[in-house]
């Protein structure tokens, strides 16, 4: 379990930059108007294709790739019912999106309708998007977006990605479709000379949400192992072992600036597992600086650091409360390790887990919702729990099937990322806040430490 790798395990540098791939858009008015399905039911969306406006081989593949994807993406949060592919299909496609039957969209029971059509643009394409109320043809939501050739690198995935965000404002909640994921991964097969022996090396890769444009971002001959993004999304810290002894690497997103080492790591002090507060002014690690692993805190460039614990035994996997005041964190005091709640002074120490087995890797959602999921022995393997401090009990979300750990919120607070080796091999996974829509992200090589952009 990750507890007692927590120690052994260690990272290394990013040597690639994250290209954003946020497209340029042009926005009509404010939304005006919401959509609702019958009274107690979610509305009921189609989706078709988007209309391709040239025999283009780029606009016809972004059309076809962007109706797909944007299917998906607002399937996602179960807010809509969403009419099936093969029946929006029976619907002949309009000719652009001013020539919308809404008489035919109607008779399948459509509150509303998202239509797009994708043009030739200057250097790339022009996609328009609309989400249209099926009883009226008022325009809801109304979106022109233009990228370059590189955009459509992928089919013009982010285009759909942007829209569904946009799409979910009307349901009043966040979508997460233009947000990544990061992970440690050794698919890569490369192997490390080591104390104790050769070991595969780990380095830190992303992907969209739905685990499409897995991307490797560092190349060191090391393991790279944690990684969390900023709320920024301007920088990653992880966990290094480039210089033979644990510490932690903060790395630039956004240009090829050297990396730095915040926590300012030594072979007799070294530092593990780093943690972002919700604003990104601090960061939660554990370290044996004073002899002991405890949790410390300190300022994002690595002064003011503080200690938060002091027990003789083993404090680790830090994780802040949305307010930024206070930590939880696994420690084993009590005898077996279990998770804990304290404040950032060290007082107010509050143990959370009520399981006798060992419990770990705790993850606090942001707001609205009150939650910490973390993971916790049950027969051969570990469940991921939710624990709500509104009830104070705890669920098991999980369904038994291999072993679960390292759980890491969506910003939203809506779904979670996990690791487990249901599949024979650890892989990432995704499943809803509730047990729900189990998603397998990875699949090449072993892939741990997920973590959820904001």
């Amino acid at each position: 379990m990750t507890y007692m790798r927590s120690l052994a395990v260690v990272v290394a540098v990013v040597a690639a930059v994250v290209v954003s791939a946020a497209p340029q858009e042009q926005q009509p008015p404010a939304v005006v108007i919401k959509i609702a399905g019958d009274p107690g039911a979610p509305p009921k969306l189609a989706v078709p294709e988007f209309i391709p406006l040239s025999t283009d081989t780029d606009v016809v593949n972004a059309a076809k790739t962007i109706g797909e994807v944007l299917w998906d993406d607002l399937n996602y949060e179960h807010e809509f019912y969403l009419i099936a592919r093969d029946t929006a299909k029976t619907v002949p496609r309009a000719a652009s999106v001013d020539q919308v039957q809404l008489s035919r969209w109607k008779e399948l029971g459509a509150d509303a309708v998202v239509v797009g059509a994708v043009r030739k643009g200057a250097d790339g394409v022009v996609v328009e998007a609309r989400l249209l109320n099926v009883a009226d043809g008022s325009m809801v939501i109304g979106k022109q977006f233009t990228g370059s050739a590189r955009s459509l690198a992928d089919g013009g995935r982010v285009f759909a990605h942007s829209f569904a965000d946009e799409v979910y404002k009307t349901r009043n909640i966040r979508g997460v479709a233009m947000t990544k994921l990061a992970f440690s991964s050794d698919r890569d097969r490369g192997r490390m000379k080591g104390p104790v022996g050769d070991r595969a090396i780990s380095n830190i890769y992303r992907s969209d949400y739905d685990g499409a444009n897995q991307t490797r971002m560092t190349f060191g001959r090391t393991l790279d192992l944690a990684p969390a993004w900023d709320p920024n999304g301007q920088f990653l810290l992880f966990q290094t072992y480039r210089s033979d002894y644990a510490d932690l690497v903060l790395q630039s997103l956004k240009d090829a600036r050297a990396p730095i080492f915040p926590a300012k790591g030594t072979p007799d002090n070294q530092n593990f597992l780093p943690v972002w507060s919700h604003d990104g002014s601090k960061i939660a690690f554990m370290s044996n600086r004073d002899g002991n692993t405890e949790i410390y805190i300190m300022n994002r460039d690595g002064t003011g650091v503080r200690r938060v614990t002091n027990h003789p035994t083993l404090d680790s996997t830090p994780t802040f409360s949305p307010s930024g005041t206070q930590l939880a964190f696994t420690s084993d005091r009590a005898g077996s390790p279990q998770v804990y709640v304290v404040n950032l002074d060290g007082t107010g120490l509050v143990r959370l887990s009520s399981e006798s087995n060992w419990c770990d890797r705790a993850t606090w959602s942001a707001p609205p919702r009150n939650e910490i999921a973390y993971a916790c022995r049950s027969g051969g393997g570990f469940e991921i729990l939710l624990f709500d401090f509104n009830t104070r009990t705890s669920t098991t979300i999980t369904d038994g099937i291999g072993s679960n750990e390292s759980p890491a919120f969506a910003p939203n607070g809506r779904h979670i990322a996990f690791m487990s080796d249901r599949s024979g091999t650890p892989q990432i996974y995704t499943i809803t806040r509730d047990g729900r829509d189990l998603r397998q992200i990875t699949k090449a090589g072993s892939n741990k430490y997920p973590t959820w952009s904001q």
